[in-house]
């Protein structure tokens, strides 16, 4: 399962605790197929998992996922920096062996 950092927990809660949104709003991964056949991944905060989406809660905040996104993030950790003018990065790497 897609583990999260410290930082990424930060990050999503940075994203999904503005004014206005519920308390269920998280961060969806979906998975993405370019024209030259290319895998990606589009982020976007949403307000309810799509049916069928995989929900990770970490420390609070959630991740929801599409199915093919979570098979392909299983063994990844998603990371997160933020800028002085609060601009969320995220990056995947391997998760760290136990």
């Amino acid at each position: 399962m897609l583990m999260l950092t410290d930082q990424a927990v930060t990050a999503v809660r940075h994203l999904t605790s503005q004014p206005g949104m519920s308390e269920d709003t998280g961060l969806r991964i979906a998975s993405t197929t370019g024209d030259d056949g290319s895998q990606g991944f589009t982020l976007q905060v949403t307000d309810a998992p799509e049916p069928g989406d995989q929900v990770v809660d970490a420390q609070g905040t959630k991740v929801m996922m599409d199915s093919s996104a979570a098979e392909q993030l299983d063994d990844k950790a998603l990371d997160a920096e933020i800028s002085e003018q609060g601009e969320v990065q995220f990056m995947l790497g391997m998760q760290p062996e136990s």
